[in-house]
């Protein structure tokens, strides 16, 4: 009898594990691909245009492309536990700080002979230029009290027409290959340097999660903002600095847009890059309504969201019916990580268990 309690409970801390769900997705997209296709796992050190080495195969593209996702869902991730609500202006914040990197790169000129600054300057701007953006969303939130699916959705409409007149609608291409080793390769290193970029983005917010309040005080507002003040916490600026987080996670990940392909455009950058980073969270187990969240799950949610995304393309799925199939598959993962299905799955398991004690 004890043996069989002692199952149920290990059962039972697996399934309640927050974990649990992205790394079971995880398992079963390998497992699917395994039998598929074995070289789905193959990765191959061969030369690039330039002639230096790189690594490349499907792993090698989930950690690249996998990485612009895991650090937004960083910033949304604390958005979505200190408010309630999700940023759905996302991609048109990459537009944005990703149109006004380029402009000071090139100098508002289309074709130039130079970058007219150097690149992290154009970076700060960028940074900068999210940072704002996520501001002015926080404002209508924490201030005006405009939901926030509604309060973003200013930014989702407007902001790609404001990306176009940053540059007076034209596409500018920087001229530095430099610039692309962002979104590329650094010679001599066959690692893609998003890999490294997204290692430090979360190396920083570990080290913030760890050394500063910030995490304590983004649940505390999510839980219940009326008793955050009453212990001294300021509901209205944890909710703008969250959204100020992510302007900066979106300026990361539109230095990386950009840097790919050393232009931009407006209409299609990071289009529905949004929705990726809100399931993210969710696949991740954390509440969609606010309160205690886990950031790595929501990390680890991400690269389950590309792993899928990836898996997808591998099986030569049409891309415009590729988001039917992903939101079947993505449904079913939500569903299956809802507090209410873990609890019945305890409770069969532990009557499967107790039968099998009882015969």
């Amino acid at each position: 009898m004890s043996n069989s309690k002692s199952k149920i409970s290990l059962w039972r801390r697996l399934v309640s594990n927050q974990m649990f769900i992205p790394i079971l997705a995880l398992v079963l997209l390998a497992v699917i691909n395994l039998i598929v296709d074995p070289g789905f796992f193959k990765v191959t050190l061969g030369l690039n245009n330039a002639g230096n080495p790189v690594l490349s195969g499907y792993l090698i593209t989930i950690l690249d492309y996998g990485s612009e996702l895991a650090i937004l869902a960083i910033g949304m991730t604390l958005v979505t536990a200190a408010t309630g609500g999700q940023d759905i202006s996302v991609g048109a914040t990459i537009a944005i700080a990703g149109s006004a990197m380029l402009h000071v790169l090139c100098g508002g000129v289309s074709r130039p002979d130079h970058i007219a600054t150097p690149i992290w300057v154009a970076f700060l701007v960028a940074c900068l230029v999210g940072m704002l953006c996520g501001a002015f969303n926080g404002v209508l939130v924490a201030i005006f009290k405009i939901q926030p699916m509604i309060a973003t959705l200013i930014l989702f409409t407007a902001g790609r027409s404001i990306a176009a007149w940053i540059n007076n609608n034209e596409l500018p291409i920087v001229p530095d290959p430099k610039f692309g080793y962002y979104g590329g390769f650094i010679p001599g290193i066959p690692i893609p340097t998003t890999v490294f970029i997204v290692a430090i983005c979360i190396v920083v917010i570990a080290l913030i999660l760890k050394f500063t309040n910030l995490g304590l005080y983004t649940q505390a507002v999510g839980i219940n903002e009326k008793s955050s003040r009453l212990n001294g916490i300021n509901p209205t600026a944890m909710k703008i600095l969250t959204f100020v987080i992510l302007g900066l996670c979106v300026a990361v990940a539109a230095l990386i847009k950009v840097s790919r392909l050393s232009t931009i455009n407006y209409s299609v950058i990071a289009k529905d890059i949004e929705m990726d980073a809100i399931l993210a969270v969710a696949l991740g187990g954390n509440s969609l309504s606010g309160g205690k969240f886990n950031m790595w799950a929501s990390i680890l949610g991400a690269y389950v969201i590309q792993f899928l995304t990836t898996t997808l393309y591998k099986f030569d799925v049409q891309s415009d019916a590729l988001a039917a199939y992903k939101a079947v598959v993505v449904i079913l993962l939500v569903v299956f990580s809802a507090p209410k299905v873990r609890e019945t799955l305890s409770a069969g398991t532990k009557k499967i268990f107790t039968r099998k004690e009882a015969a």
